[in-house]
């Protein structure tokens, strides 16, 4: 299992952490932002394939930012899987 950390741009969270465990994602935190909805993202994509919550959350805009707290959980995958 590899262990992450990532600063995102452009959204209320500081810092995002996370695992993957061959090409699963497991235990996703979320460093301030909306708590509860950073605490959803995180329970609905542990245990899911990287590829596919980069294929569902890349490109959600939160209020006209570009981006949002899951397109830089997305971006972040992106990262890792280059660094693996």
């Amino acid at each position: 299992m590899s262990k992450f950390s990532y600063t995102p741009q452009g959204v209320c969270s500081v810092q995002i952490d996370f695992e993957i465990d061959g090409d699963t994602v497991h235990n996703v935190k979320f460093t301030r932002g909306c708590n509860g909805n950073t605490q959803g993202i995180a329970r609905l994509v542990d245990g899911m394939k990287v590829d596919e919550v980069i294929a569902r959350l890349k490109g959600l805009n939160c209020n006209g930012r570009g981006t949002s707290c899951p397109d830089q959980l997305a971006a972040a995958l992106e990262l890792a899987k280059e660094q693996m």
